[in-house]
């Protein structure tokens, strides 16, 4: 071969193998390039796939501490209604603050987990720019796929704490999204329900573009310098970065605490930012969850607090029924269903002696804690001073000016006051601005008793209240109540009034007390509907019997004694008395007549009032001896010493010391110009 040949041939072969060398480095650089850049892609995208499941788990699983896993069925089944708003309310302001596409409780069919019905479905189209509908509450649907079915039932079995579907590519027009299962358990630790909540991954797309394209381009930059600076500057400023910035992600998501601030970790923006975003992220996360603890702790505290508050004021009045078993004069029953946990509203009876019983019910302006405390004062103030006698007008300006010196809320209460006479049936009432009573008399129907309104409790000082008297007759019935009831209002702001009230009442005016308020209850209940409760609901009705005594009226003399212990002996015919019991009240009815005869009106003649009441627990006789003569209390002088001499004695005492011993109980008062003189003996 010609030399000049071979001089030509060497330079293109020399030129030809620089090249193949160089393409051969910038090929081997392209493709160790390509290597790296798919595996920092998969563990990024791994990575940020797992912190995104992890953090969507502990927002699915905070957001289940909104829910009360006991009463998902009842939300169903139409119960809980106020609760399930507040919840509803409560996940609703969640998934927006959160920015998650939506939230829906579910409860599944165990059976075969093919069905699901939802409870509640929160939905925030704003965040991926989706258009999912709300789910109402009941919604029937057949479960997505055998993957969903397979982790319904992981959950339901509590195989895992929660599970992830992902949805990074789809194909029936979803956008990307990732849904996250966690259970909803009961009080006792039973899953109840699954909440399922769906974030968008948008977030994971935008973070690889940036990332792809940077190694693209540093990978071809790095090829036409050198393949050794290629793989250095690789490993250093993206390798490196991203491994801390996985690495904090899993430790944050595994940890829930804050670590080591990433910063500045390389000087390509992309990589610093997505740095910065994480140490954002993680003091965000933190602060959020600090003080989503500390507020969930406080709503914990509050309601403790606002429970034993509400056990309290229910303790505070009588909440036990029959409340007066032994009494056959009457029948009383009264509920009492604050609009909030504790109310103002408030109702109380109780005896005053054995033949007087006080009835009272109120009405605290406002609501709430301040109402209850009000209420609860206003209550013992009426409570003391009724049981020291008096009558209801002195017992309602007594707790005025007590109230009006200590009122610096300036607050008020509306009061109804009654003291029923039991053995007549007289009631003896003060009305201080509450709302009218309703009565029924025997045969008749339920009316407004139009009253004489005073002023409020506490409202001013010096106010005189003005009573009344209604005589009540066996079988009369007396309801009472506060403005809850007639002021019901429903979804129309239409207010119940006292014309459906006394309907209610009508439609059971045969029934028991409980029945009766029952009727008005399911009255007021149907008319209101889903309105949300406004002021708080009380009620008290009375049925009054009368008293099973028989009474003789004669005058006090010595020789009406016979027709008195023949009156007394026909009653004694109807129990089936011991023999000696009957001598032993002979005996007592002609020493304690003798007295009235001789000393009560003396040296006129009076009235004498017999009266003969049985008890059934246990069984006794109870006779009255009742005149209106000079007050004289024969109990008051001492027990006659009987081992003395008649002389040494003297005379009297020794008649109704006689009475005391035979007896089981003696008694004296004098009330309303009356001696009253009561003995029992026991059958």
């Amino acid at each position: 071969m010609d030399k000049r040949n071979d001089r030509r041939i060497l330079p293109g072969l020399r030129l030809s193998m620089a090249a193949g060398f160089i393409g051969g480095i910038a090929m081997l650089l392209l493709f160790f390039g390509v290597i790296v850049s798919i595996l920092g892609f998969l563990n990024f995208t791994n990575a940020f796939k797992k912190e995104y499941a992890t953090t969507t788990y502990h927002m699915a699983d905070t957001a289940t501490a909104l829910i009360n896993g006991d009463h998902l069925e009842a939300y169903l089944a139409g119960e809980e209604m106020e609760e399930y708003r507040e919840m509803e309310a409560a996940l609703d302001t969640y998934c927006h603050r959160i920015c998650v596409s939506l939230i829906y409780v579910i409860l599944v069919d165990r059976s075969d987990y093919g069905r699901f019905v939802s409870v509640v479905n929160p939905v925030d189209n704003s965040v991926d720019n989706t258009e999912y509908k709300v789910w109402e509450l009941g919604y029937r649907r057949n479960t997505t796929n055998d993957e969903y079915r397979q982790k319904y039932r992981a959950i339901y079995e509590q195989e895992v704490p929660f599970e992830t579907v992902y949805r990074i590519k789809t194909t029936d027009g979803q956008h990307p999204h990732i849904t996250t299962l966690v259970p909803v358990k009961d009080s006792a630790g039973e899953v109840a329900g699954i909440l399922c909540m769906q974030r968008p991954v948008r977030e994971l797309r935008e973070a690889r573009r940036p990332y792809l394209i940077t190694i693209a381009l540093s990978t071809v930059m790095l090829g036409l310098i050198a393949s050794a600076l290629a793989a250095l500057v690789i490993r250093r400023e993206f390798v490196i970065p991203i491994q801390r910035v996985s690495q904090e992600a899993t430790r944050f998501a595994r940890e829930n605490t804050r670590g080591d601030t990433l910063g500045e970790i390389s000087r390509y923006p992309e990589i610093s930012n997505l740095s910065r975003s994480i140490d954002t992220m993680e003091a965000d996360m933190v602060k959020y969850m600090e003080n989503l603890t500390a507020a969930t702790a406080e709503k914990e505290r509050i309601g403790a607090e606002l429970s034993l508050a509400s056990t309290i004021q229910l303790n505070s009045i009588p909440n036990v029924f029959p409340a007066f078993p032994d009494r056959q004069e009457f029948d009383i029953y009264a509920t009492m269903t604050p609009a909030k946990e504790v109310g103002g509203d408030f109702y109380n009876f109780f005896l005053v002696d054995e033949d007087h019983l006080a009835l009272v019910i109120g009405d605290v302006s406002g609501k709430g804690i301040p109402a209850a405390l009000f209420m609860m004062v206003t209550n013992i103030l009426l409570s003391d001073r009724t049981s020291m006698g008096g009558s209801p007008a002195e017992i309602l300006s007594f707790v005025n000016e007590n109230i009006c010196q200590h009122n610096e809320a300036e607050m008020f209460v509306s009061v109804w006051l009654g003291i029923l006479e039991i053995s007549t049936g007289r009631l003896t009432a003060a009305n201080a601005g509450h709302e009218y009573p309703a009565v029924k008399r025997p045969g008749g129907s339920f009316q407004l008793l139009k009253d004489k309104h005073g002023f409020v409790i506490g409202g001013m000082e010096g106010v005189k209240y003005r009573e009344y008297e209604l005589q009540l007759e066996p079988g009369a019935k007396l309801f009472i109540y506060t403005d809850g009831v007639p002021e019901a209002t429903n979804a129309g702001n239409a207010m119940f009034g006292t014309e459906r009230m006394l309907d209610a009442l009508n439609l059971a005016s045969e029934g028991t007390p409980e029945e009766l308020l029952r009727s008005v209850r399911g009255s007021v209940d149907g008319f209101v509907g889903d309105a949300e409760q406004f002021d708080d609901l009380t009620m008290l009705c009375l049925h009054y019997r009368g008293t099973a005594a028989k009474e003789l009226r004669t005058e006090a003399r010595i020789e009406n004694i016979p027709a008195i212990t023949e009156f007394v002996e026909r009653e004694l015919d109807k129990l089936d008395c011991p023999p000696k019991a009957r001598i032993q009240l002979d005996i007592a009815i002609d020493e304690l007549v003798s007295n009235v005869a001789k000393y009560a009106y003396n040296p006129d003649t009076g009235p004498v009032t017999i009266r003969v009441e049985v008890a059934k627990e246990p069984p006794a006789v109870i006779l009255s001896f009742i005149d209106g003569g000079r007050p004289y209390d024969p109990l008051a002088a001492g027990d006659p010493d009987v081992t003395a001499s008649a002389e040494e004695r003297g005379v009297g005492g020794l008649g109704v010391y006689m009475v005391k011993k035979s007896m089981d109980d003696i008694s004296y008062e004098y009330k309303d110009g009356q001696n009253i003189l009561r003995i029992r003996k026991n059958l």
